[in-house]
C-alpha cells in the first residue's frame, strides 16, 4: 500500500500541502516558531502525514530521498508565496538527504527565493531515523548548512543511545527532546531530572531547547517545572495548513 501511495505522491497525482504547527515559549506563551510538515490526500481522500512512509524500512534509500526533497521543495514553496517574518522556521530534513547532491543544487536557490532571512530557517535532522551514524559526514553537513546561513537542530534527542554524542560532535542551535522523556513525566522522576539536566545544559551552551509531543495539562506542568523554555505538542493545538484551501466557485 505504501508502494502504491509514494508512487502517486512522486508522480504528482496527489497534491502535497505544507502544514505548520507552532512552538511556543512556556514562560510568556508566545509563538517563536513554526515548525513546516508535508501531509497529502490518503485513499479515503482525508489528509495523511508523510512520516510513516518515511519511516517504512522497506523503502529504499533513493526513494526515501525522492520523497524527502519533494517534501523539503514544497516546504520552501509554501513559504515563499506565504513568507513567516515574525520567528523562527524548522524545516525537517532526513539526513539521508544531505549525502544527495540534488540537496546541495536547489537548498541555496530555495533560501534565495524566500523573503526571509537565512538564519530563520533551523533545519531540525531526525535522529530517529537512523542514518546519523557518520558523525565526521555529519559535521561537515552542518558547517555546509551554516556557511549558506541557515541554523541546525538536533530533532527526536532520546530516542537512541547514540544522541548525546550526536549532540556533542555536532552542536546544534537547537535540541528537540522525543516524547519519549515527555509522556507521563510528571509519573516519572528521572524522566524529570533528565529534562531539567538538559535544561541546564541548553542554557549553559546557548543552545534552544525545545519538548515535543506535550500533550496534557500534567505533562505540561511538569515540563515548565523542568525548566525548559520551550514547548510544542497536541496541547498548544493541531498542525494547520500554511496556504488557505483553494475555493471552489
Amino acid at each position: 500500500m505504501n508502494e502504491t501511495i509514494l508512487q502517486s505522491i512522486l508522480g504528482g497525482k496527489r497534491q502535497a500541502v505544507t502544514y505548520a504547527h507552532p512552538i511556543l515559549g512556556l514562560k510568556d506563551g508566545d509563538t517563536k516558531a513554526r515548525e513546516m510538515l508535508t501531509r497529502f490526500h490518503g485513499v479515503d481522500g482525508r489528509m495523511t502525514t508523510v512520516g510513516s512512509l518515511l519511516e517504512d524500512p522497506t523503502l529504499s534509500p533513493e526513494l526515501r530521498v525522492r520523497l524527502d526533497l519533494l517534501c523539503v521543495g514544497t516546504v520552501f514553496e509554501a513559504l515563499a508565496r506565504n513568507p513567516i517574518t515574525d520567528h523562527l522556521v524548522f524545516v525537517n530534513l532526513n539526513p539521508l538527504t544531505l549525502e544527495h547532491p540534488d540537496f546541495w543544487s536547489r537548498i541555496q536557490p530555495w533560501v534565495w527565493d524566500l523573503p526571509i532571512p537565512p538564519h530563520r530557517i533551523v533545519i531540525e535532522l531526525t535522529e530517529s531515523c537512523g542514518a546519523m551514524h557518520n558523525l565526521d559526514q555529519m559535521e561537515g553537513f552542518a558547517r555546509r548548512l551554516r556557511s549558506i546561513g541557515l541554523r541546525v537542530a538536533v530533532d527526536d534527542l532520546g530516542s537512541g543511545v547514540a544522541s548525546l554524542s550526536h549532540m556533542a560532535r555536532l552542536a546544534p542551535d537547537f535540541i528537540k527532546v522525543d516524547r519519549s522523556l515527555v509522556k507521563e513525566v510528571q509519573r516519572h522522576p528521572y524522566q524529570a531530572a533528565l529534562l531539567n539536566a538538559l535544561a541546564l545544559f541548553a542554557e549553559r551552551m546557548r543552545v534552544g531547547y525545545i519538548a515535543e509531543g506535550i500533550e496534557t495539562l500534567e505533562e505540561l506542568q511538569a515540563v515548565i517545572d523542568a525548566d525548559v523554555p520551550w514547548g510544542q505538542g497536541f496541547i498548544f493545538g493541531h498542525p494547520e495548513p500554511l496556504e488557505p484551501a483553494a475555493v471552489s466557485l
